[in-house]
Formats: C-alpha cells, structure tokens, sequence
C-alpha cells in the first residue's frame, strides 16, 4: 500500500486544485505503480471532505465501461465515482464557464434505484429488480489535472473525473426500452458529433451497475433505495466548446440538453 502521507498529499493537491481552479501535475507519481486501492483512498479523503461540507450522496457514477479505453489504460475493469446533489443542472440550464475544469460531455443511461442492493455478489435480475426507471442523461465530466495527462490512478483519486450531471426528464420503465441495443446520438448545432449505442458499456449497462453493485459492497458503500446510478458513456467523450449547446438523444429514453456558457 502506498504511503498514507502520500495519500492525503495527493489529496490535498486535487482538494487545492478544485478550489482554485487551476489544474495540478498528474498524482500517480505520488503513489505506487498500480496501487488501485490508494488511488480510492485519495477519493474518500476528499469526499469526506465534501460531505463535511455540506454536500449530500446522491448516487455514483461508473467510468472506463468502453473495453477501448480499458485497454488504452492498461486496465480490465471499470472505476467509480461519488455524486453529490449539488452536481446536478437541470437539463437545458447554462452552465457557468468556470464551473468546470476541462470540461467534456459524455451521453450515458442513469438508472434510479428503488430497492438497497446490499448483497456480495448480485445477480443481473437482483439489479433490474432494484431499479425504478431509467432516463437520457448527459455526464459533464472534468479533469483537476492538467492537460488529461491521466492513467487509471489519476483518475479514480479525481473521483473519477466526475464534475456535473445533467438528468433528463423522461422517466421510462425498464421493459419500455431496449438497454442493449438503444442508439445514443449527440448533436450540436444539429450536427452529431457521438454516437453509440448500450451495447457499448460493458456488453450491457446493466452489467456494469451489477459490477458497482459489487464493488460499493466490498467497499463498504452499499447502494440504496433512491441513488441514482450513471452506467457509463454509450460513445465517444466530446471536448466541451464555450457558448454552445449539446443534446443527447437516446432511443426509447428521451433526451437531455447540457448548455455552457461563453467564456
């Protein structure tokens, strides 16, 4: 395990960078060459922190589900991050230019649970039981570190990149939508700058909510009634330009619009 010391300064310098809005150096170098568990512990520092603050857990988000990006990262499965309430913008609302840094946008299923998944090893149907609804959703995602230069350390430890959410106002059924084969498409300026489809998040999002299922228990971070869960991006991630508008549209799911404002 990598050195606690470390740990809490690798945290400090994500913690400074947020407040300050001037992106650090990468924190791997701060901790042992693929130490997965101490990366999560630069996250729970700050996330304590942020919860000490006033922020409330909302639910997670789940990252690395493209086996593309796993393998660019030299990793073989997916990460996690925390959301807090105040990350949510309601879908059309302009976000300020310097609410985020780096920012990018990501087209994603969130699901919202309606039962507590708390067992070890849960199955596809405990999952699809536990969930309420689903909808479009758009991840506004950020990098405290300069210039993206991250490995799979870096990111878990900025928890995994997560900055904001925006949550589409169709609430749909799971048996009213395809999960695995429901097209994703991301216009701006009526131009389609992403597309994919569920089947690009790990086979199935479903499989990658079962898979943070799993891992919020192990960690001792169960899910529960009311969280909701982003599964991951169904395509390609899109650098964010000022001034403009992104709309994620979802076949069966709806759609949600994420708007920054110019610099």
């Amino acid at each position: 395990m990598s050195d606690q010391t470390k740990i809490s300064e690798a945290a400090d310098m994500l913690q400074t960078a947020y407040d300050s809005s001037n992106p650090c150096l990468p924190v791997r170098t701060m901790l042992d060459e693929g130490d997965i568990d101490a990366a999560y512990a630069v996250q729970e520092i700050n996330s304590i922190r942020r919860l000490e603050g006033g922020a409330r857990l909302v639910g997670r988000k789940i990252g690395l589900t493209s086996k593309q990006v796993q393998k660019q990262l030299g990793v073989d499965r997916p990460d996690f991050g925390l959301l807090f309430d105040d990350m949510a913008v309601p879908d059309g609302e302009e976000v300020p230019a310097s609410a985020v840094l780096q920012p990018r946008v990501e087209g994603e299923i969130t699901y919202i649970l309606e039962k507590d998944l708390t067992m070890e090893r849960p199955t596809t149907t405990d999952v699809v039981s536990a969930i309420a609804y689903a909808s479009a959703s758009i991840e506004i995602v950020g990098s405290r570190i300069k210039d993206w230069d991250i490995n799979i350390q870096d990111t878990i430890a900025d928890n995994a990149s997560a900055a904001l959410m925006v949550i589409g106002n169709d609430k749909v059924f799971l048996d009213e939508f395809d999960g695995r084969m429901c097209g994703m498409v991301m216009e701006n300026r009526g131009e389609p700058v992403s597309v994919g489809a569920g089947v690009a998040c790990l086979g199935h999002p479903i499989n990658a909510v079962r898979w943070l299922a799993e891992e919020m228990v192990r960690r001792g971070r169960p899910l529960s009634a009311g969280d909701m869960v982003m599964s991951g991006a169904l395509g390609p991630m899109v650098k964010v330009e000022p001034g403009e508008v992104y709309e994620v549209r979802i076949s069966g799911l709806g759609s949600a619009r994420a708007a920054f404002a110019p610099e």
